[in-house]
């Protein structure tokens, strides 16, 4: 209650969280309004196609509003997609890396080269939700109330302006509120299915004979609360490796600090949700061949254990591959050397860098498997009678973003407290220096 009464002291806090809120409520809003010519009465057989696999997915970063065919369908799923792609081409063309290494002005144009690729993938994505909602979702002729090239175009225009839009909010989030714009839409899209999805599982519980009644919810209330407790220390956890620096400029000057210490972070999980992500994708593979051979059926069923250890052992994979392209430990060595700084017992250079890329290979196959376990731990809820809506809440990609967006927006609201504090005490030592004079 103390935190909340000084976030709310803070004018300037006050105004930023104030704006997120206002930001955050006009996407839901745009959530929810039907592309023109769609009634939304007749999407249910949208919904039910949207209940499982990467389309479930798809539909609760967008808070649902892939299922409900609105004008935010596509949500900021494209400037997501074009972001990833922009990092791996970092790593293979030369242009771009000159711009990672630009400071503020390669990074407004890299940001404005992700714009318009964004803007790419959503001419591409658009009229691919189009066609599928007309021909593979089951969506009878009665759901269009206009059909025709009118429809398509105009649709396609939409769909775009609402993506350029939802990038718009999560940027200016960004740039005039608290925390990182696009993860927030992203999270709170999650959790707008929160509640119905609990309100669901508890009267799965309760109303039918054998569900365990409250005993039962309690339970499963308690085990989520483990599981986030889980999720926290994935996020956070780090291997510290320790960093002497023998000499500092000062003034100009060169004195000798010999002794002073500090550490180089490496994060358990450094890839963060991206395993997950292209792990789901993959699986349209496995997927199809199951569609196509009946010998491979059990691949069919994302519930299934065939399909989970399949896609366990992918995360394990892209864990590997996706923290060696992103952490780049002969620059890590390079630049420690550059500022004077060594390993204690580890030579500067080439010495540095193969001993940081061993401990991050050790610590990345814990960090895989846990992070392999929270994938398939919705599938194991399922199993044990939970609906699949609160079982997405488990773990998996859902969840994972949930706890790390909350960590990072609440370090941002630390930052600026514990600078209030910070300015408060230099204005009450400048007033007491006043007073004595």
């Amino acid at each position: 209650m103390n935190k909340l009464k000084d976030i709310f002291s803070i004018k300037e806090l006050k105004d930023k969280i104030l704006l997120t809120v206002l930001l955050i409520a006009v996407y839901r809003f745009m959530a929810s309004v039907p592309l023109p010519g769609v009634d939304p009465l007749q999407l249910s057989a949208l919904k039910e196609s949207t209940s499982g696999g990467l389309l479930s997915l798809l539909n609760a970063f967008t808070g649902g509003a892939f299922a409900r065919a609105s004008v935010m369908a596509l949500g900021i799923m494209p400037y997501i997609s074009a972001s990833i792609v922009v990092q791996l081409m970092g790593i293979a063309v030369p242009y771009l890396q000159k711009l990672q290494k630009d400071g503020e002005s390669g990074r407004k144009k890299i940001t404005q080269i992700t714009r318009w690729l964004t803007i790419a993938i959503t001419l591409v994505q658009a009229p691919t939700y189009i066609t599928a909602i007309k021909t593979q979702f089951g969506l009878g002729p009665e759901a269009f109330l206009v059909s025709g090239f009118t429809f398509w175009l105009s649709s396609i225009i939409i769909l775009t302006a609402g993506t350029i839009f939802a990038m718009w909010l999560g940027e200016r989030i960004t740039e005039k509120g608290i925390g990182n714009g696009i993860s927030l839409l992203i999270t709170v899209g999650i959790i707008a299915n929160f509640p119905g999805s609990f309100i669901q599982e508890f009267l799965s519980k309760t109303e039918n004979a054998g569900g365990g009644g409250i005993m039962m919810i309690l339970l499963e209330i308690l085990i989520w609360f483990v599981v986030i407790l889980l999720t926290v220390l994935l996020v956070t956890a780090v291997r510290k490796i320790s960093v002497q620096y023998a000499r500092r400029t000062v003034a100009g000057t060169i004195e000798d600090v010999a002794g002073s210490r500090d550490y180089i972070p490496l994060k358990l999980n450094a890839a963060g949700v991206m395993p997950i992500i292209f792990a789901q994708a993959i699986m349209f593979l496995p997927l199809a061949l199951g569609q196509k051979f009946p010998a491979l059926s059990g691949l069919t069923n994302p519930n299934g254990w065939q399909y989970n250890v399949i896609f366990a052992l992918l995360i394990v994979i892209f864990s590997y591959f996706y923290t060696a392209i992103t952490i780049p430990t002969n620059k890590m060595a390079e630049d420690l050397k550059r500022s004077g700084g060594f390993i204690p017992g580890v030579k500067p250079g080439e010495d540095t860098a193969n001993m940081l890329d061993s401990i991050l290979s050790k610590i990345t196959f814990p960090g895989s498997l846990f992070l392999a376990a929270l994938s398939i731990l919705p599938a194991i809820a399922t199993q044990f009678g939970v609906q699949q809506g609160w079982a997405m809440f488990y773990g998996g990609t859902s969840l994972i973003i949930m706890v790390g967006v909350a960590i990072d927006t609440m370090q941002q609201i630390n930052s600026y407290l514990l600078n209030s504090h910070y300015d408060g005490l230099m204005k009450t030592g400048s007033s007491n220096r006043k007073s004595n004079k």
